[in-house]
């Protein structure tokens, strides 16, 4: 039988008794050999002693749980995760750069060589390290920012050519740039872990996703597929595919859609790449990246007892951050806002009523409808951009 104070391995995982519950067993073991009247308390030698020996009993207890639990995808924590992930050719992200897709203009040709553009704040971003403008006068490559963090890039606003080189005419970025982001979490790990499994699915479309959302800087897949004979709602041609894609290298992500489509799936999207396959023949492979909805907010609530001003600046932050937060495609629904605008039952909760929340786009006017994103949208919202109306 085994000792009341050892952890224990059975069909329903693994389990080890808490610290008081060792400490109890200990001491009234220590009775039955010294005797009932031993006195055990905190600030005696013989107490102390045991609590010593008790906790080093739960604290060995603690690592074996930890070892056991890090098995699991589901369960593992820091490293040990980061070990079991490796199972699916996957590795923690670390630190990333900010990365920005930009359109080179030129004459046909023209090889750039390390290239750097600027944006409007001055900020740098490296071109691959070789870029050759094609017959047609302009390519689209991914550039990557020199410094690390959530560098952001508005449309229009990498137009600064650094490295000169004859030829290179104008640089531009259609779209806004996929912002970097801190080591990768525990929570983010698994559920990139989760997806990566649908590589081998037998649904070609999931399988997609799940190999796009393992390359190096995604954050987030968005797949459509039009099985039809006609366009279908989101606009998407007959027997095509769609993939809405945040982050990671434009060219990697059209590599990846080539290499895992099905034949003569048409991919639809805004932005392509022309990728050449084993039997030399050009592939133009077409993909979206998520457009940004800037979104507002207006709550109106009552103050109860106790509100002040920093409660209604963890509300902003609250409400921003739940809908930055939303998947691709996801609509703002209004009634969800209740939750975050209310704290989501923390203790300042209980200091205001909110009545009333209104959204609408940045520049839009304030209503009581849900807003739609598109199904290649992103809804972001800054706190700056959520205003508190007290009633």
């Amino acid at each position: 039988m085994a000792s009341p104070t050892a952890p224990t391995i059975d069909a329903s995982g693994v389990s080890a008794p808490q610290f008081a519950d060792i400490l109890s067993y200990l001491q009234a073991q220590y009775r039955a050999i010294f005797g009932a009247d031993v006195y055990l308390g905190n600030d005696s030698q013989d107490g102390q002693f045991i609590g010593i020996v008790a906790r080093a009993i739960h604290d060995s207890n603690s690592a074996l749980v930890a070892a056991y639990n890090s098995f699991s995808p589901a369960t593992g924590q820091g490293n040990g995760l980061s070990n079991n992930v490796k199972i699916n050719g996957l590795a923690r992200l670390v630190a990333s750069n900010s990365t920005v897709d930009v359109t080179i203009v030129g004459v046909a040709g023209t090889t750039i060589n390390n290239g750097v553009v600027g944006d409007s704040n001055k900020n740098r971003w490296n071109l691959p390290a070789s870029v050759t403008i094609p017959s047609g006068g302009s390519i689209t490559v991914t550039a990557t920012a020199q410094d690390l963090g959530a560098l952001a890039a508005g449309i229009g606003t990498v137009t600064n050519i650094l490295t000169p080189t004859y030829g290179w005419q104008t640089v531009t970025n259609p779209t806004a740039a996929s912002t970097g982001s801190p080591v990768e979490t525990d929570a983010a790990l698994r559920v990139r872990q989760a997806a990566s499994v649908a590589i081998p699915s037998t649904t070609v479309i999931s399988g997609i996703a799940g190999a796009i959302q393992s390359i190096t800087g995604v954050t987030q897949v968005a797949a459509y597929e039009n099985d039809s004979g006609s366009t279908d709602s989101n606009g998407l041609p007959a027997h095509s595919i769609a993939l809405v894609v945040q982050g990671g290298d434009s060219v990697a992500i059209a590599q990846t859609i080539l290499n895992k489509k099905t034949v003569g799936a048409y991919t639809f999207g805004t932005t392509s790449e022309s990728l050449t396959d084993a039997a030399g023949v050009i592939n133009t492979i077409r993909f979206y990246r998520p457009s940004v909805s800037n979104v507002k907010v207006g709550i109106s609530l009552h103050a109860l007892t106790g509100y002040t001003t920093p409660i209604a600046a963890e509300i902003k932050a609250a409400v921003a951050a739940y809908i930055s937060a939303l998947p691709i495609g996801y609509p703002v629904m209004i009634s969800r806002l209740y939750l975050p605008a209310q704290l989501n039952g923390a203790a300042d909760a209980m200091t205001f009523e909110v009545t009333t929340i209104q959204v609408a786009l940045v520049g839009g006017t304030l209503g009581s409808s849900d807003l739609s994103v598109g199904f290649n949208g992103l809804a972001q919202c800054d706190a700056a951009n959520v205003t508190i109306t007290v009633v």
